[in-house]
């Protein structure tokens, strides 16, 4: 930390003051203000980055909350996605003017984030900015997008493909939803999206839905073990009883790919999908995942999986002072689709 610090010192960097979201809390106080930092306030790493754009996502909603439990050590900046432009490197992989992109790890987490016009992170964590993506376009696909490009592609490892069947997306006005819905679509697939939002149907019809089921459709209040078979897969961003209800219903050999609990962390099941149908649950990890497969993600995100709708994706562009109430809407549910901080 002392040594780099010292580089920075040399170079100037450490005079320089920027703006950051900062959470904070006290024995009985808890707030949410935009302030004034030096860069020397900055954690360790080896990449300093001028940040574009950052976006909110659920974590960042629990991270403004006082009972969020996401955030361990107090003052703290959130923001679990940023895309900018490097302005100092001292790892030989980056160079001043590289645009780039963090998402994952322990950013916005444990260690400063994006909702700050700067960010020092390790190298390691930096993924270059692929060819065919703005800056913007990386932050309207985000860490949800990563998401769910990721169970896109668990489906496609498990070889499910579009003559198989429909593939249900739960929560799919949400971030994870969404961009399922989308890049589902452009790969061919009959898409039956569920939602909670019936002012949301012309929507999820825009990018790409065949058929809108409410959230009611797929929680029933009795939830057989094995029901009738319809999806060939399942991107579940949600949980809880609608993650029950898609493995009693889901055909022969299907697969699901869950990376939520925004309906619950509890799941009462049984055995029988696995062993009667053979059911694959594949649980979606975006934040450790290896870096060779999050490049090739991303990768695909820039082509083969970019969707074709990603601007009618974005629900709003805010500043830094207006995220603690979008934050809060987030957590509500209020929020479809992606919402994008500009820095």
């Amino acid at each position: 930390m002392e040594s780099l610090n010292k580089v920075y010192i040399e170079r100037g960097f450490t005079m320089t003051t920027f703006r950051a979201l900062v959470v904070n809390k006290g024995d009985s106080t808890f707030s949410v203000s935009v302030e004034e930092l030096h860069l020397n306030e900055l954690p360790v790493g080896e990449i300093l980055i001028r940040v574009s754009y950052s976006s909110i996502n659920y974590k960042d909603g629990l991270a403004c909350n006082p009972n969020g439990r996401i955030v361990k050590n107090y003052p703290f900046v959130p923001g679990i996605d940023l895309a900018g432009i490097v302005v100092d490197s001292t790892d030989t992989r980056f160079n001043e003017g590289d645009p780039v992109l963090v998402t994952g790890y322990d950013l916005g987490v444990s260690h400063f984030g994006g909702f700050s016009e700067f960010a020092r992170v390790p190298a390691d964590w930096v993924v270059p900015l692929p060819n065919n993506l703005t800056l913007r376009e990386a932050m309207i696909i985000g860490t949800a997008g990563f998401t769910a490009a990721l169970s896109v592609q668990s489906l496609e490892e498990h070889n499910i493909t579009p003559v198989q069947g429909p593939i249900l997306v739960t929560g799919a006005t949400g971030g994870v939803g969404s961009t399922a819905v989308a890049i589902l679509a452009k790969r061919g697939f009959d898409v039956v999206a569920s939602t909670g939002k019936e002012s949301e149907y012309g929507y999820l019809r825009e990018l790409g839905a065949k058929e809108i089921l409410s959230r009611e459709d797929v929680s029933p209040e009795k939830i057989k073990p094995i029901d009738k078979q319809r999806w060939a897969g399942v991107i579940d961003p949600v949980g809880g009883n609608i993650l029950a209800y898609a493995l009693s219903t889901t055909q022969y050999g299907g697969t699901i790919a869950v990376s939520g609990l925004t309906g619950g962390a509890n799941l009462s099941t049984t055995v029988f999908p696995f062993i009667l149908r053979g059911v694959n649950l594949i649980g979606i990890d975006s934040v450790y995942c290896s870096m060779n497969k999050r490049r090739k993600i991303w990768n695909r995100l820039s082509s083969d999986f970019k969707p074709e709708q990603l601007s009618s994706m974005v629900y709003g562009e805010i500043k830094l002072d207006e995220i603690e109430e979008t934050a809060k809407k987030i957590q509500e549910g209020k929020i479809r689709g992606r919402v994008l901080v500009k820095l």
